[in-house]
């Protein structure tokens, strides 16, 4: 029989799907070393977004035929060092997308009307209706940096709020955006005609620090940013002198650098909303995720099954 190692919870259905035909071991809190201490034991290995899959690991791993990452992005494995050692590499990327859809959402939201501000200010006891002067969505430009299934999902939602929807990608043409009802723009212009800018792309070498104080500084100063994509997309120390200068009105951030984000200074701002990366954090997209990967990693593991690999 397989053994598939799990290494952070994941939703109860995937689970008990794994183990209809699978030996599941349950095993938290381990530090890469660690991983690659036992890892050599199992078949397939399930993270999500703490776990580091370094090559260590997978160089340990003489068994593994499959890595699932319960969520979207894969920036916790060394993708590359699985493809030389042939080992599957699979996600859930279309389970999560409209739990971040729907939050990215929230959190412009909030921005706009400054939801979190007027509800501390009234739980402090005061009534203050004209310190919270916002802006409605309806009419305004939302600038989708990835068109990926969560940037479509969330133009999707957008586009219902009659927002004008404009996005930048490279791998999406023209006409596949058309029918999405989006335009597709150079970053640059996306950046200096956007009232809102959401971030929907993967943490990479190249989109690393795309979003620095040049990119910053393009932005209208009436302009809000959200990133509910991956930490590092942003450059954070440029963000917040950003705030703190007035060169855009506000952010909403979901992941950070470093999580938990003990020094980030973002921390130190009255401009940004910040949540501790619950994008994918609702119990429908848990359940999907779990499923997903756990349908995967089967198919994966039998097909290597009938190939003789097992």
């Amino acid at each position: 029989m397989f053994k598939v190692l799990i290494t952070e919870p994941i939703a109860e259905e995937g689970v008990k799907l794994l183990r209809q035909k699978a030996c599941v071991d349950f095993k938290a809190l381990l530090s890469p070393h660690e991983l690659a201490s036992i890892i050599g034991q199992y078949d397939a290995l399930v993270v999500r977004s703490r776990t580091k899959v370094t090559e260590e690991v997978i160089e340990a791993g003489q068994r593994l035929k499959v890595i699932a990452r319960a969520g979207a992005g894969l920036d916790n494995v060394d993708v590359k060092a699985a493809e030389r050692r042939g080992i599957a590499v699979i996600n859930a990327g279309e389970s999560v997308a409209v739990a971040v859809a729907e939050l990215t959402l929230g959190l412009m939201l909030s921005l706009a009307r400054r939801i979190p501000q007027a509800h501390f200010s009234l739980k402090e006891g005061r009534w203050e209706k004209q310190a919270f002067l916002g802006t409605q969505l309806q009419g305004k430009i939302l600038g989708i940096v990835g068109l990926g299934r969560i940037g479509r999902a969330l133009a999707k939602r957008a586009t219902a709020l009659e927002m004008i929807v404009i996005a930048t990608d490279p791998f999406i043409s023209p006409e596949k955006a058309l029918q999405l009802g989006v335009n597709l723009v150079p970053l640059e212009k996306l950046l200096q005609i956007s009232d809102f800018v959401s971030i929907h792309v993967p943490l990479t070498p190249q989109t690393s620090k795309m979003i620095g104080w040049r990119e910053l500084c393009l932005m209208k100063p009436t302009a809000y940013l959200i990133n509910t994509a991956r930490g590092g997309i942003v450059d954070e120390e440029a963000l917040a002198r950003a705030l703190e200068e007035g060169r855009i009105a506000g952010a909403a951030v979901d992941v950070f650098e470093e999580e938990p984000p003990v020094d980030s200074p973002l921390l130190r701002s009255d401009r940004v909303i910040l949540t501790p990366h619950i994008g994918a954090s609702t119990q429908e997209a848990q359940a999907l995720a779990s499923l997903e990967v756990a349908r995967k990693v089967l198919e994966i593991l039998s097909h290597c099954e009938l190939s003789g690999k097992g």
